[in-house]
């Protein structure tokens, strides 16, 4: 309407003509990026009236009118088409995202504040600009063997490493249930794997376990360290003692995992986290510094903490991360203190918003 009506003030202003007129069919042709068909023949109409008066006005010859008018009706009748079929793509969008919203929630469920006797912060980006879930993958269930959590990286993006995230995530649900030996959480996941996977794919992951207080148990399969957070605010690295193949290569490496038990006491909390965290890089191609940052933003709410996590991590990247990123964090809090859980923090994630 704007760009309709700037025309006419010059072609008043100036008595050019037919000069400017062509200049009306600028106004469908973009009301068409933002409006219905509807809305692109009312600009049109009022466009070709306009065009009219002007023409009449200003003793265009009726020819070079009628070519002038001609036109702004063909754009018009394009610029409509185009709108209906912008609008039938922006439906099955519509659809097809709820789709992936219920894959969503069944994937990766969203995790509670407080899970057994841990406070608890997720928060998940997918690569994909218009995916919910991707290639990283999080899970915490409480179990009769205590609480068990996982956090792992598929090699690859897309539906691929969706598909192969669902499997993952399927057997560790399951056998996290049974099997009372975390180590045998880990080969039933495997197993599993090595049914089904290519010889190119595996998948990175950490296995942790509470099974008595005071105590966690964490199995490293190639996965980033997860980072052990003391109650003085220190934050430790925690190496595996015996580095052990990503989860789906055992057969070829001929290594098993070991199983790494740490003191895990009151106000002790502990990251999990994906390579998409401590690979994303600046403008100046440096590494995001996670240990420094996690020291930086530790508090006693894990949700807190994460929260100014992210921030740092977006904007050391300049807005977007360009691999799927995971983060899980948990805490022990006293056993005299009461923990009250705090308002929800959002749901999956598309891009950078939180879980």
């Amino acid at each position: 309407m704007l760009i309709v009506l700037g025309v006419i003030l010059v072609d008043l202003v100036g008595g050019a003509g037919t000069s400017w007129l062509p200049l009306l069919a600028a106004g469908p042709a973009l009301a068409a990026t933002t409006n219905g068909p509807r809305g692109v023949l009312y600009v049109g109409l009022l466009a070709g009236v306009l065009g009219a008066v002007l023409g009449i006005r200003d003793a265009v010859p009726a020819r070079e009118l009628a070519a002038v008018l001609s036109a702004l009706g063909a754009v018009t009748l394009a610029s409509g088409l185009a709108s209906a079929l912008r609008g039938r793509r922006e439906r099955v969008l519509a659809a097809v995202r709820s789709v992936a919203e219920a894959a969503q929630h069944a994937l990766l469920l969203p995790v509670p504040e407080i899970v057994g006797p841990f406070q608890v912060a997720v928060r998940y980006s997918a690569a994909a600009a218009e995916a919910r879930i991707g290639g990283d993958l999080y899970a915490l269930v409480p179990t009769p063997y205590g609480v068990r959590l996982l956090v792992g990286d598929v090699r690859g993006k897309g539906l691929p490493a969706v598909g192969t995230a669902a499997l993952v995530l399927g057997v560790f649900r399951e056998a996290a249930h049974d099997e009372p030996d975390l180590l045998a959480v880990v080969d039933r996941i495997e197993r599993s794997l090595a049914r089904n996977l290519g010889p190119d794919d595996f998948v990175t992951a950490v296995v942790a376990g509470h099974p008595r207080d005071g105590e966690l148990e964490v199995v490293n399969c190639g996965h980033a360290p997860p980072l052990l957070v003391g109650a003085a605010g220190t934050v430790t690295p925690v190496e595996p003692t015996r580095p052990a193949p990503p989860l789906g290569l055992r057969a070829l490496a001929g290594e098993t995992p070991a199983l790494q038990v740490l003191p895990f006491g009151d106000g002790d909390q502990l990251l999990l986290y994906t390579d998409g965290v401590t690979e994303a890089r600046d403008h100046g191609r440096e590494f995001y510094p996670l240990v420094e940052g996690l020291g930086r933003h530790v508090t006693d709410e894990p949700a807190r903490t994460l929260d100014a996590l992210q921030d740092e991590l977006l904007a050391h990247v300049g807005g977007r991360l360009h691999d799927d990123a995971a983060l899980l964090l948990i805490r022990k809090p006293a056993a005299d203190v009461p923990v009250v859980p705090q308002p929800a923090c959002g749901g999956l994630v598309l891009g950078d918003q939180p879980v």
